[in-house]
């Protein structure tokens, strides 16, 4: 494991899981991906775990994808499904793992930063954070299951507005949506998501687990046909001469 993530013990059963790239908004690299699955994997596999808080360090959660890193990401089709995939794999060790997820997010939560805001089980926003899918603008798309996810959460025709437009919106909408449990201020942020994944953690660890394991299994096999479909769509988008200028462009 590189230092993309830091991983730290909070007693009482938590654990912290930290995205450590501030200078990049703690931007998508597959170093971090690599990383980001470890860590939840141990934390999973830890029978002392109970709860997970999942943030990122500096004044942002996660930023999206490096774009200073896109021509890393892009090779020939299969390292681009591969890289693709290992996005994926977060999602999976997040929705599928044993342990509740609460997310403290602050700053911004852009594309697949938004993606993991959709996949805590909690989710608590500091009150300036701005929340975007930009994928679709620049002829990716998204990951992550939210094409299923999404729309139970706030309705079919919003989410398919949210991915289309990537319109910009705040911590206070986030909550109205039900994308994020609760809106506080900033210095507030760590205690109020520590205390509830400590409220989660004093819990009987059986039916905790057996309830996030209920729950992130209702589609059926419907999301991971979802993020099937989704990598395929990703990937088409990457390897799109066209996505590069217009990345290129925005950089």
């Amino acid at each position: 494991m590189s230092d993309t993530v830091i991983s730290t013990s909070l007693g009482d059963g938590v654990a912290k899981i930290s995205l450590n790239r501030p200078h990049r908004l703690n931007a998508i690299l597959p170093e971090l991906l690599d990383d980001l699955v470890a860590a939840f994997d141990a934390a999973n596999a830890d029978d002392g775990v109970r709860a997970i808080v999942l943030t990122g360090e500096g004044r942002a959660f996660c930023s999206g994808d490096d774009l200073k890193d896109f021509e890393s990401q892009v090779s020939d089709e299969a390292g681009t499904t591969a890289y693709v995939e290992r996005i994926q794999d977060v999602t999976r060790a997040m929705v599928y793992g044993a342990k509740p997820v609460v997310g403290a997010i602050r700053g911004w939560a852009v594309g697949g930063g938004l993606e993991w805001v959709i996949n805590c089980d909690f989710a608590i926003a500091a009150k300036g954070t701005r929340f975007f899918f930009p994928e679709v603008s620049w002829g990716l798309f998204v990951t992550g299951g939210v094409t299923e996810l999404l729309p139970r959460i706030v309705g079919l025709p919003r989410a398919r507005e949210m991915i289309l437009f990537g319109e910009k919106f705040d911590a206070d909408q986030a909550h109205e949506w039900g994308l994020v449990r609760e809106v506080v201020a900033d210095e507030e942020l760590m205690d109020t998501a520590v205390a509830l994944a400590r409220r989660i953690a004093a819990l009987p660890p059986g039916p905790v687990q057996n309830l996030k394991r209920i729950l992130s299994r209702r589609a059926g096999s419907g999301l991971d046909q979802a993020m099937a479909q989704e990598t395929a769509a990703t990937v088409r988008g990457f390897l799109d001469p066209g996505t590069a200028k217009r990345i290129a462009a925005f950089g």
